[in-house]
This record gives C-alpha cells, structure tokens and sequence, in this order.
C-alpha cells in the first residue's frame, strides 16, 4: 500500500458514490451506459472469485465486497427500478458490449500469469476493464450533452487509472522483482481512452462552461 495506491481506491470508490448518488438522489440514470455498468459488473464478478478462498486483508475483502455489491446494484436500478428505469437512454447506449468480451476471454487464455481457472479470470477481468468504459464514451459523444454529476463520475473513473498508474511506476523504483505486464498494458491502453474525455472536461471546468463532446 502507498498513497497512489490509496488514492487511486479511494477515487474509484469516489466514482461510485457519485453514480449512486445521482441514482439515489434524483432517480436518474440519464447519460449512463447499462452496458459499461454490465461490463463492470462481469469484470468484478470475474476479479473476485478468489474472495472466499484468499485472504489479503480486512481493508481488501471490504473494498472487493463494495464494487460487487454496487456493480450489480447499479445494473439492478437501470434495469428493473420503476422510475430510473425510464430515465435510461436506450436509443443511444447501443454499442453491442458483448463483442468486447470475447475476444478478452480469448486473450486471457493465451496470455496470463499461469494457465488455472482464477488466473484465466483475472487476466479476463484486467483485458475487460480496459474497454469497459468504451460504450459509456460513445454514449457521451452520441448525446453530447453531459450533465455535472455524469461528467464527474467519467472523470473520477478515469482518474483512478492514472493513479493506479503512478502506483505501478512507485512500486517499480521501490520494490525488487515488480513486474505486471498484463496490468500494465491494459491500464495504459484504458488509459488512453479517457485522453479525450479528460481534455473536454479540463477545458470545461478551466473555461466554467458546461461539458460538451464533439460529435
């Protein structure tokens, strides 16, 4: 653990309460992808298999326990909540998310740390979570109009990348033997994909208008 670590969990966590609090608060779910927050909720599922069998810490089996619980309970409100459910913008969140997860189970076979069932899954989950956020970002650039709390929520997510990032290139300088090229790779790769959104977003707030997308 150091404080890009931390940092990095705790701007993730970030991003949920922000989703959870505008679904919450204003029952909505408008601007939001159902297919990243499916995607999400694969990937978590993927992840933690080894939650019941190995034991990191009290600090990792709460913070794998949250984005399991709120993964799924996020997809839950989209799909079958009487009021959030119609905020769903289904005409344009139509990116078919499916064709990403197979060609990330394909790689996870043949690239990862060692051929068992648990590993096979968290290369999966690590290869997904990089283009996850693909169909959020189409999502956005189809409606261009992006509220506040949408925008900060693509934004906190995004920022938690960077700075898992940051937490690698530490542990590189300071700890012997640190290799991981698998995460690496895909959260370089993850990370590019925010490069637009982040742009956009730092010109708005720097110019205080509202977040706007190209088309």
């Amino acid at each position: 653990m150091n404080v890009f670590r931390l940092a990095g969990d705790m701007t993730h966590l970030l991003s949920v309460v922000v989703l959870l609090l505008k679904i919450h608060t204003i029952k909505s779910c408008a601007g939001i992808s159902l297919k990243t927050q499916e995607l999400y909720a694969v990937v978590f599922a993927a992840r933690y298999l080894d939650m019941f069998v190995h034991f990191v810490s009290l600090y990792n089996t709460v913070m794998k326990l949250v984005f399991l619980a709120s993964s799924f309970s996020i997809v839950w409100y989209m799909k079958r909540h009487k009021i959030v459910r119609r905020t769903y913008d289904k005409d344009h969140d139509t990116f078919r998310h499916y064709v990403l997860v197979l060609p990330c189970l394909l790689l996870a076979l043949l690239i990862n740390e060692k051929f068992t069932f648990r590993e096979v899954m968290w290369a999966f989950s690590i290869y997904l979570e990089a283009v996850a956020i693909f169909p959020q970002l189409v999502l956005l650039q189809r409606t261009r109009n992006i509220d506040n709390l949408t925008g900060q929520y693509v934004f906190f997510l995004g920022a938690y990348r960077v700075l898992y990032i940051l937490n690698w290139i530490y542990r590189y300088f300071t700890e012997p033997h640190f290799v991981h090229w698998i995460s690496w790779v895909a959260g370089i790769v993850q990370t590019l994909l925010y490069a637009d959104f982040f742009y956009y977003y730092i010109m708005s707030w720097k110019n205080n208008v509202k977040l706007e997308l190209p088309a």
